[in-house]
């Protein structure tokens, strides 16, 4: 196979369905090879499953693909270390990371449980850091050799951790985290050859089938807006080496639309050139709030 990302070696993380599926079966049919990384717990993170990641490889293998299947726990370090590990040991180097592995434990805020918050960050937030943390040891051995490398992170926030959704509030706290994390991995990491840039798909998956049930709902005879295939494209073009320079980038993305988030920005802002005396500050609040731009509603407001 040959395509944009023809020799490329790419780890992806929750790969075994949904949005992880179409993104190994788009890399490889552009050339790369593929380790399909997926524990195959349910939707909340429980129990394990092989079966998933395998399917996907075995789709890659019957399409001539090259792949090898992994059931590592990303969001364990050492676990993280051997899915890297094996990336390099099947196919001599890893030059992208995907991280799109994920658990959701929707519940309002006034009933969330420390065991449910915990549980969220562990595999977004945690999952995110070891994965990435571990490629970025392989690169900076690689660029400290004198090779010039060519690293990708590709990180999942969410709509729901850059404008915040109802009965999500650890989710949102732990993609927000994400898109975070992706500005500081850009701004840290270009000096030995990796860009970090991060996803917002709104597609159709396991989790915004039950979130979103209407706006998810497949639209006959028309283009499936929704499709998670539609994301595939952009991953696999961040994930190419024509994506050089692209850096500290948030892509919204739906069916057939890219966009790219604003990010944060100063806002409208006063001076009072001296200290505030409680009794003023409400005024000057108020008419900053009337001069700043609307932020967009939270999701299921």
């Amino acid at each position: 196979m040959t395509g944009i990302c023809n020799g490329r070696v790419v780890v992806i993380t929750g790969a075994g369905r949904g949005l992880g599926r179409e993104y190994a079966l788009a890399f490889a049919a552009e050339g790369a090879r593929v380790v399909v990384n997926d524990i195959g717990t349910s939707l909340d993170g429980e129990g394990t499953d092989a079966s998933p990641a395998q399917q996907v490889v075995d789709e890659i293998h019957a399409a001539s693909g090259q792949a090898i299947a992994n059931g590592e726990d990303v969001a364990d370090w050492d676990g993280a270390g051997r899915l890297v590990a094996a990336g390099i040991d099947a196919f001599g180097q890893v030059d992208i990371v995907v991280n799109n592995a994920g658990i959701v434990r929707d519940r309002m805020f006034v009933s969330a449980t420390v065991e449910e918050w915990d549980a969220t960050m562990h595999v977004h937030l945690r999952g995110h850091f070891c994965v990435a943390r571990h490629a970025v040891n392989h690169w900076r051995a690689r660029h400290k050799a004198g090779e010039q490398v060519d690293g990708r992170i590709i990180n999942t926030t969410s709509g729901a951790g850059l404008q915040g959704s109802i009965a999500q509030a650890a989710y949102a706290t732990a993609k927000g985290g994400i898109a975070a994390l992706t500005l500081v991995q850009a701004a840290e990491l270009g000096r030995y050859g990796i860009t970090a840039n991060a996803l917002a798909p709104s597609a159709r998956t396991r989790m915004t089938e039950q979130a979103f049930a209407d706006k998810m709902a497949v639209t006959e005879g028309s283009f499936d807006v929704q499709h998670p295939a539609n994301i595939a494209p952009v991953v696999v073009w961040l994930g190419s080496s024509e994506s050089a320079g692209v850096t500290g980038c948030i892509f919204e993305l739906e069916g057939g639309r890219i966009t790219i988030e604003d990010g944060w920005h100063l806002g409208a802002t006063t001076d009072a050139g001296k200290r505030w005396k409680p009794d003023d500050v409400g005024e000057a609040v108020h008419k900053l709030i009337a001069e700043q731009r609307p932020a967009r509603p939270v999701w299921g407001t």
